[in-house]
């Protein structure tokens, strides 16, 4: 069985002779005290059969951020494969967000085997990081996506 696939939109801005790129921090009481290599461009799971990706990823950046993209161009980034055996496509473009970040929530069981269930958001927060310091930031598996951006910018 194939593993999951998710798309997520990778937002960058220029600050005097960086890029920053826009992270989020997941919600929960999972990743309350995890920050390095616990962050991620805002992507989601793709559960439609043929969903094209790229309209998942803009659908995704709006229920994590709470805004809509931006209308683009944009740069196709490629896939890569996390840990967890989810591939993830990605796109970025350029734009700005000052946040706060507005997110769906999702419900679980908290505290564990308590039998409540608690609603939290999917994302607890959003911030702009300069590439260098964002490589120690996200999820390993995207580092790579932060490079073919580099590269994508570069040339």
């Amino acid at each position: 069985m194939p593993g999951k696939i998710s798309a997520g939109l990778l937002l960058y801005r220029r600050k005097a002779a960086d890029v920053e790129v826009l992270l989020v921090h997941p919600g929960g009481p999972f990743f309350a005290k995890k920050d390095a290599g616990s962050w991620s461009l805002p992507k989601g799971e793709s559960t439609i059969p043929g969903e094209p990706l790229l309209d998942r990823a803009r659908i995704e950046f709006r229920e994590e951020l709470g805004i809509e993209p931006p209308p683009g161009p944009w740069l196709e980034l490629g896939a890569v494969k996390q840990k967890g055996g989810k591939t993830v496509y990605a796109w970025a473009c350029e734009g700005d967000f000052s946040g706060p970040a507005h997110s769906n929530t999702f419900e679980i069981e908290w505290p564990p085997r308590s039998g409540k269930q608690q609603a939290f958001p999917e994302v607890d927060r959003a911030e702009w990081f300069p590439l260098l310091q964002a490589r120690d930031k996200i999820n390993p598996a995207q580092i790579a996506l932060l490079d073919t951006l580099a590269l994508k910018l570069a040339g």
